[in-house]
């Protein structure tokens, strides 16, 4: 049986940590974001890497409109990357671009993890961070962080290059992401 699109782009996953490409990611930029959105799913999308140029929605909730999305992310950008704090809203607001019309989530995990790591020597162990609870805070998260910040906190390791702490963390941003489905407009 061939293999899902998923299932290929988790194998990339692994391998942008096992290769070491990894560490040459741009961080907290947008070029770091489709860096990594490319390496993920070059060959199985044709826009991977590549900002959308098409509005999405899932649910009722609308993603920035592409009509600002150049905007908006050199803004989301420029935003701070000092505190735990100030990563986790810069995190929220890409969410809220989607700046992909697929992979967002994927890309976005290793995204917030290279910022954590970087400026404050920790990153996410995702396999102690439940998808109900991931979810439901990630989806009020425009409105207010906090509960996203408080989900993400106690999950936080020293342990930045534990290839166990990596690929348990794709492995669940990929579980995330079982049946999630974006509409384009």
């Amino acid at each position: 049986m061939p293999k899902t699109i998923d299932e290929l782009s988790k194998e990339k996953a692994y391998l942008l940590f096992d290769s070491g490409v990894i560490d040459s990611i741009e961080v907290g930029t947008i070029a770091g974001l489709c860096q990594i959105h490319k390496y993920l799913f070059d060959g199985l999308f044709s826009f991977a890497g590549q900002i959308r140029e098409k509005n999405i929605s899932k649910g009722n909730f609308r993603f920035a409109s592409v009509l600002y999305l150049p905007e908006i992310l050199i803004k989301i950008e420029q935003m701070p990357e000092e505190s735990f704090e100030d990563i986790v809203a810069k995190y929220v607001e890409m969410n809220v671009a989607h700046p992909f019309f697929e992979g967002n989530g994927r890309s976005g995990r290793i995204w917030l993890d290279l910022m954590l790591k970087k400026n404050q020597k920790k990153c996410v162990d995702w396999s102690q961070v439940g998808k109900r609870a991931y979810l439901s805070a990630m989806e009020r998260s425009p409105v207010n962080d906090l509960e996203i910040r408080e989900v993400l906190r106690p999950a936080l390791t020293e342990r930045v290059n534990d290839r166990e702490v990596y690929i348990k963390g794709i492995d669940r941003s990929y579980y995330y992401e079982e049946e999630g489905n974006y509409y384009s407009e």
